[in-house]
């Protein structure tokens, strides 16, 4: 009876410890620490003499909206610090042709993770791990989960996004509510053409 008993409670010990172990890896996904996502979208080719237009409307040149080209104009631009994965790259808005913005990841180099998102945030970015969980600490635009960890991305962002009210874009891990790296964005006042590039 005592050898059933004992036996009964090492299997059902066992039994938790495997189920433990299952959700775990379902949570966790370790294994995408050594899996690369390379992805190569197309990236806009910014116009020329857009760079220079923020320099001249500094200089009281006429409006950068004025005299900007119609598109790809780079408006903003910032490089990845890394937060709780090694994380390198750039990030840049330009406005096309047509007006509509988009959010282009360059060169980036981050570590896979369980459901990673592209965010826009209202938040600064802090370097060390005190930035780790900076940007949950304010209102943030969720851009689309992350296409890859390494490579060109290209996220289409929402008409109407006002980039005056956010200060930089944030690789957002939702299951660990933490950043694996962000890169900080200068904005203009809306409708004034190209901000000051970071």
């Amino acid at each position: 009876m005592a050898v059933n008993r004992a036996r009964r409670r090492v299997l059902m010990i066992v039994g938790i410890g495997v189920a433990l172990l299952v959700a775990g890896l379902v949570v966790f996904q370790p294994w995408l620490l050594f899996v690369n996502t390379t992805v190569n979208d197309r990236l806009p080719t910014p116009a020329a003499g857009d760079q220079p237009a923020a320099s001249s409307a500094a200089a009281g040149a006429p409006s950068a909206a004025a005299s900007s080209p119609a598109g790809p104009v780079l408006l903003a631009r910032g490089r990845f610090v890394s937060h709780e994965h090694e994380t390198t790259g750039t990030a840049g808005v330009y406005r096309l042709a047509d007006g509509s913005l988009q959010l282009v990841l360059s060169d980036l180099r981050t570590s896979n993770g369980p459901d990673v998102r592209v965010w826009l945030s209202a938040g600064p970015v802090v370097e060390g791990r005190a930035g780790w969980y900076t940007a949950g600490t304010y209102e943030h635009l969720e851009v689309a989960p992350i296409k890859g960890n390494r490579g060109n991305q290209v996220y289409p962002l929402p008409a109407g996004t006002d980039l005056s009210r956010w200060r930089s874009v944030v690789l957002w891990c939702e299951d660990f509510s933490v950043s694996f790296g962000a890169a900080a964005l200068a904005c203009s006042v809306p409708g004034a053409g190209v901000v000051q590039l970071v």
